[in-house]
């Protein structure tokens, strides 16, 4: 038993050194491997700074280009301003400056150009002071004829407001007038106990022969239209009051006719008529009837 442990007492140093070399032998592997990585990673890294550098010079190319071609752009634009003289700039500015430097004072206007300018400046964009005097005075011209014409068109329409109002005045009059005609008619000539159109008739024939003749044709005519009127009346009391009807409701572009037949009829006849009438007719027929309408 005690050779056993002292076996394994002097194994345990051996193994632990086997161990220990294994380790060594493991690490210095790893490291290895490690400097074989980073040695890698290290051409890589050189590999992308070289692209890198090489998309960086083309870029800085293309901008270079890029700028070089709008630094063109603008000259060419500036150039074109200055040759075209426009606002004067290159005539009043430049010109002075570099009229004696050989080769860029190709870029200045031209003596026409810079004259036509002046002479645009000078006179407005006229070609001379003589020209923007008469256009001026054209304009003048134009100026009081239109002034002219439109005080004339204030009188016309000042004379026409006048006439209207005279017009109207003289409307009014005639309305006016009508109206007592009619009136003394209803009440004096036409009345229940006047002395009627004969008595009238009789006294307008002893007037002014003038005056008499026209009032006597007035009454004539509203005789002769009465009489007719009563013609109507009693042809439309002879027939049905369907067929009446029926005829009057018709008559729907001249219900004044129809309210006038109707007016000369009797009541009970007339109240037939209307009733056999339509009902909206009838009624637009009796509202013209009314004698307060």
């Amino acid at each position: 038993m005690a050779s056993k442990n002292s076996n394994m007492s002097t194994d345990a140093p051996e193994m632990q050194m086997q161990q220990l070399k294994e380790s060594k032998k493991q690490f210095k592997q790893e490291q290895k491997n490690q400097r074989k990585e980073a040695k890698k990673k290290a051409k890589e890294l050189e590999s992308q700074e070289r692209e890198l550098d090489e998309q960086i010079d083309g870029s800085s190319a293309s901008v270079v280009i890029v700028t070089l071609f709008i630094i063109l752009i603008w000259l060419g634009i500036l150039v074109l301003l200055v040759k075209m003289d426009v606002g004067g700039f290159g005539s009043n500015v430049l010109t002075p400056i570099l009229k004696d430097v050989p080769v860029i004072n190709k870029i200045l206007p031209s003596e026409s150009t810079t004259e036509t300018t002046k002479n645009e400046e000078a006179y407005g964009g006229y070609n001379s002071l003589k020209d923007a005097v008469e256009q001026i005075k054209t304009l003048e011209k134009q100026l009081d004829q239109a002034q002219s014409t439109n005080a004339t068109y204030a009188e016309q329409i000042d004379t026409l407001k006048t006439e209207v109002q005279r017009l109207k005045t003289f409307e009014d009059n005639q309305v006016e007038f009508q109206k007592i005609k009619e009136q003394f008619y209803e009440e004096v000539v036409y009345a229940e106990n006047g002395p009627g159109a004969d008595e009238y008739r009789q006294y307008y024939e002893e007037m002014d022969p003038t005056t008499a003749e026209a009032l006597y044709k007035q009454v004539i005519q509203t005789e002769a239209a009465d009489k007719q009127m009563q013609e109507y009346a009693n042809t439309f009391s002879n027939m049905q009051a369907s067929e009446a009807a029926a005829i009057l409701g018709n008559m729907t572009d001249n219900l004044d006719l129809a309210a006038s037949i109707l007016k000369n009829l009797d009541v009970s006849t007339r109240g037939a008529i209307l009733g056999a009438m339509d009902s909206a007719i009838a009624a637009r027929i009796v509202k013209i009837m009314d004698p307060n309408s």
